[in-house]
C-alpha cells in the first residue's frame, strides 16, 4: 500500500488513507477530483482561492451525494464515473474528523450554481497546481497524482 506524507491545514493535522480503507466515522466533508483529460476542474472560492470542490457533508445526503452537490454548485460540474479513493483524517487537538475523497470525469459543465460562494472555475495541469492551488504541499501533490493514477487504471 502507498504511503503517503503527513501535511496539515492551520491548525489542523492531516494524513491520508488510501482505498480500500474507509473511516470508522460519517464522513463530515465530502471533496472530488474532477477530471477532463489531463487537466482537473478547480474551483476559485471566496475566503480560500483556487481548490477542488468540497463541502460538508448534509444530515440528510452521503458523501457521495455531496461531492456531486458541491460539484454543481462549486464549479458547474456534472460528474460521471465517481470513484471512491480514500479518505483524510483531519486531527485537531483532541478533536478527529474524516473527509473521503473521490475521483470523476467530468460530463459537463454549466452555470455554477452557488455565485455568491464562488467566483470562477478553470481547468489546470498537474504543473500548473503549484503555483495556483490553495494549500500546495507534498501531501496535496500526492493525493492528487494518486487521484489521477485511479481514473487512468479505471478507464
Amino acid at each position: 500500500m502507498k504511503r503517503f506524507p503527513a501535511g496539515s491545514y492551520g491548525r489542523q493535522r492531516l494524513q491520508f488513507f488510501p482505498a480500500p480503507f474507509h473511516a470508522p466515522l460519517r464522513a463530515f466533508i465530502g471533496l472530488v477530483f474532477p477530471w477532463d483529460g489531463d487537466k482537473v476542474l478547480i474551483a476559485d472560492i471566496c475566503g480560500r482561492g483556487w481548490c477542488i470542490p468540497s463541502g460538508r457533508v448534509e444530515a440528510f445526503e452521503t458523501s457521495l451525494e455531496a461531492v456531486r452537490r458541491e460539484a454543481q454548485e462549486e464549479a458547474g460540474a456534472i460528474l460521471k464515473d465517481i470513484q471512491y479513493i480514500g479518505c483524510y483524517q483531519m486531527t485537531e487537538r483532541q478533536e478527529i474528523r474524516w473527509a473521503d475523497c473521490y475521483v470523476a470525469h467530468i460530463e459537463d459543465l454549466v452555470e455554477i450554481g452557488m455565485k455568491d460562494e464562488s467566483k470562477g472555475r478553470r481547468l489546470a495541469t498537474l504543473e500548473e497546481l503549484p503555483e495556483i492551488y490553495h494549500l500546495w504541499n507534498p501531501l496535496t501533490k500526492m493525493v492528487f497524482e494518486h487521484s489521477k493514477e485511479i481514473l487512468e487504471r479505471h478507464r
